[in-house]
């Protein structure tokens, strides 16, 4: 098996210009978002893209785009329905191929470049020919940023789990009933990472909910990942890096910061950083 198509959503109303926004990259040039997220389809061996927008957006997005690699097609997400008509928008992209799903407003900083985040998921995913999530160990204070999964370690692996349960949100004491991973640390969950390879079956699992949906609902992803639990493999990859949510309050800032620290201009923004620490600040009572 192998996966050359990703779908990146990008049609939240609330989230849309974020792909837009200007990063420094590692390298020390101006990128945007988008450029950057399509680079680490590039680098996992991903040919082809299709990226879910609001209506209107499709040429801001091409031109952020910039020169990537990655063959770019867009549809167009004519409602705001939630997260999972997103992706199932994009079902006759998918075709009957396994594909990697990305969300746009998370940014992936990796140690080692060379493996980034989803090139370490598509491997994974390639090796046991089934649907693989990335997830991090996250404390149950972000619980309400993120979907969590609960399971057991696969095998004899031990960055690898199998899911059992997808929750959306979930609360602390739901997580603590029901999301419980043996050997993470206490009041730790195993979160969403924001890619994930799937098998195109979830998208006829999407279209079921739909189906039985009235017009002006929404959907989320998570319901239909925890069908998908119960009825196929599912697994669950701890990936080696961070992600960054660009929604966040200085979500860009933190983002931007990492991507600095594991450039070459390490030293140089340190030191920029030490310098700015150490200037004496006004407070309202000096005023």
């Amino acid at each position: 098996m192998k996966i050359k198509k990703a779908v990146i959503t990008a049609a939240n109303r609330d989230q849309r210009h974020i792909p837009l926004q200007t990063i420094i990259d590692r390298e020390g040039e101006p990128r945007t978002v988008l450029a950057m997220l399509l680079d680490e389809l590039a680098a996992a061996g991903i040919t082809s893209a299709a990226v879910v927008v609001s209506p209107g957006d499709d040429a801001l997005y091409r031109e952020a785009a910039g020169n990537s690699t990655v063959g770019l097609h867009f549809v167009i997400q004519a409602a705001p329905r939630g997260y999972g008509h997103a992706v199932l928008c994009a079902r006759e992209f998918v075709e009957e191929d396994p594909f990697l799903l990305m969300v746009s407003d998370h940014l992936y900083v990796d140690d080692n470049p060379i493996m980034g985040c989803v090139r370490q998921l598509v491997e994974v995913a390639e090796q046991q020919a089934c649907s693989v999530s990335a997830v991090q160990a996250t404390h149950e204070s972000k619980l309400p940023f993120f979907g969590a999964v609960g399971g057991q370690l696969y095998k004899s692996y031990s960055d690898l789990y199998q899911i059992d349960k997808v929750r959306e949100k979930p609360t602390p004491t739901l997580a603590e009933q029901e999301l419980m991973v043996p050997g993470l640390r206490q009041a730790h969950y195993l979160c969403f990472f924001g890619i994930h390879v799937l098998m195109p079956e979830v998208m006829g699992q999407l279209q079921e909910r739909l189906d039985g949906m009235g017009a002006d609902d929404t959907m989320n992803l998570s319901g239909s990942l925890d069908q998908l639990a119960n009825r196929s493999q599912y697994l669950a990859l701890e990936v080696s890096g961070q992600r960054y949510d660009l929604e966040s309050r200085y979500g860009l800032l933190y983002a931007q910061l990492a991507v600095a620290l594991h450039s070459r201009y390490r030293d140089e923004v340190l030191s920029g950083l030490v310098e700015m620490l150490a200037a004496p600040t006004r407070t309202k009572d000096q005023d």
